[in-house]
């Protein structure tokens, strides 16, 4: 790993204004100096298709290749009927295809997301989880960014109004770098 750490960050949300891409580019304004964050937009990443595994979209080579040259993975994600959206499964189904060529093997990675509600993503947020366990990550267990009723916290502009969530947010990024530096290790 080089001095610098690169994250690469990407939010299960096709929508322009998506509270957790909003998420993203906070994290982006929060980096300490020695951290790179890359941001990779899933629109484009078509429906999962095996029979495409052989000869892969253009997205998803660039996204799996860019997942692989990251240092660590930092994940926005929406709830959507309790779970993680289809957008974001259908990225994490392409980047683990073929068999034998996971792109999230061994990768440290932050979970974090924003909704309307009031659990702030919590149940979308344990279900990545899991796959993130199949997928051999290692996702960072504290602390948790779930950012409930996000309306009032991201302005109309798309900026991350709300002073505590930025802060966690910043916490966040500084316990992936320490996460990532550890693993590493050894």
């Amino acid at each position: 790993m080089a001095d610098t750490l690169r994250i690469l960050g990407f939010a299960g949300s096709l929508r322009k204004g998506s509270f957790n891409k909003a998420l993203l580019r906070a994290s982006a304004e929060l980096l300490p100096a020695n951290i790179e964050l890359d941001i990779f937009d899933l629109e484009g990443i078509p429906p999962y298709n095996a029979d495409l595994e052989q000869q892969l979209p253009a997205t998803v080579r660039d996204f799996k290749a860019r997942v692989r040259s990251a240092d660590a993975l930092l994940i926005a994600t929406p709830e959507y009927n309790y779970s993680m959206p289809g957008v974001l499964k259908n990225a994490i189904d392409w980047g683990s295809r073929p068999y034998g060529d996971n792109c999230f093997d061994d990768k440290p990675v932050a979970i974090m997301g924003a909704s309307g509600g009031m659990l702030g993503t919590a149940r979308a947020q344990y279900h990545l989880r899991q796959s993130c366990v199949f997928l051999n990550m290692h996702p960072l267990n504290r602390p948790e960014v779930m950012v409930p009723f996000a309306e009032g916290k991201v302005g109309k502009d798309g900026t991350l109004t709300d002073d505590q969530t930025r802060a966690k947010i910043k916490e966040l990024i500084a316990a992936l770098a320490a996460w990532t530096i550890r693993l590493k290790k050894r």
